[in-house]
């Protein structure tokens, strides 16, 4: 039966409070430049004008998503961010089980600010999973000048997104550790068939925005694949201590998992808590056949301070 508890707040404070060796995986999406997600920005952001957000031209009469930019963080701002994943990687490092696997979305810009202090805090970088999706990111002629440098990009335009993979070391060989922990390497997609670092998706449809408007949204048919992955005996807890509108949660819940959430937004937690069991079912390609859904039950404990310890 799988099982999902969301709680409010802040995912520093709950993963101290949190058992060490207790969860099998985190899978999460956090704010890659964190000014994105201040109260100030998330003001201007709702509001729909200002800040570092902003709004891509329209195309074919679609209204676009709001997008931060990233370029916009001084030195202040990034040595903020070391310094946040630095806390949040020593808390993460704990409270997985030895062999437990992180998958953390980041960008091209600034994922060396993210990597660095997880491996500082003693994680094992596994490589990294490529999410091939093109977005309206990068792309822009030089500004003010278009008609001028006709032909020149400043950047270019994003056409894959990385997500980070880390590994809390082992105890002894995989082997045992899985024996031990049930974790230490990846679920396979079948017997025949490894999981692959790459991953061709789609942007995120517009029917699963109208179920979790979220900034930051990620589909189901991507997260459902990462999530499967990080779970190798198909057994554990999964943590999104960045939960946003609970697109991991929901993807743990369609696959039959474990899973807590944690977001300390309180309207992005209503979204989430409204949102999780319609994402749960919304409807994705896969090439398996559909197993039989698992009877789910929906710990509403969330407004306790410790978490339950399933």
């Amino acid at each position: 039966m799988a099982r999902y508890s969301l709680h409010l707040g802040d995912c520093l404070d709950w993963m101290d409070e949190r058992a060490g060796n207790s969860i099998h995986a985190i899978v999460t999406d956090p704010p890659y430049g964190l000014k994105e997600y201040t109260a100030q920005e998330k003001t201007k952001l709702r509001n729909g004008h200002g800040g570092v957000w902003r709004i891509p031209p329209s195309f074919d009469g679609c209204k676009r998503s709001p997008l931060p930019r990233f370029t916009v963080l001084t030195d202040g701002d990034r040595t903020k961010l070391r310094e946040f994943f630095s806390e949040f990687a020593r808390r993460a490092r704990r409270v997985l089980v030895p062999g437990g696997h992180l998958f953390i979305a980041t960008n091209p810009l600034l994922s060396h600010l993210v990597y660095l202090p997880l491996l500082e805090a003693g994680f094992e970088k596994r490589g990294e999973i490529i999410r091939l999706v093109k977005t309206l990111r990068g792309g822009d002629r030089p500004k003010n000048a278009h008609g001028e440098f006709a032909e020149v990009t400043v950047m270019p335009r994003s056409a894959w997104e990385p997500w980070g993979l880390f590994r809390k070391p082992c105890e002894g060989r995989v082997q045992d550790n899985l024996r031990q922990w049930e974790t230490g390497g990846l679920r396979r997609i079948s017997a025949h068939q490894p999981f692959e670092d790459v991953i061709r998706s789609a942007p995120t449809r517009p029917e699963e925005r109208r179920i979790a408007p979220h900034p930051s949204l990620k589909p189901q048919a991507f997260m459902r694949q990462i999530v499967r992955a990080a779970l190798p005996l198909g057994s554990g807890i999964v943590l999104d201590p960045f939960m946003g509108a609970g697109s991991t949660i929901a993807a743990a819940l369609a696959t039959g998992y474990d899973s807590i959430g944690i977001e300390n937004d309180p309207a992005f937690f209503k979204v989430a808590e409204h949102a999780i069991p319609k994402l749960a079912d919304f409807g994705v390609p896969t090439a398996r056949p559909a197993a039989k859904r698992p009877q789910r039950i929906h710990d509403t404990s969330s407004i306790l301070p410790l978490p339950l310890q399933f």
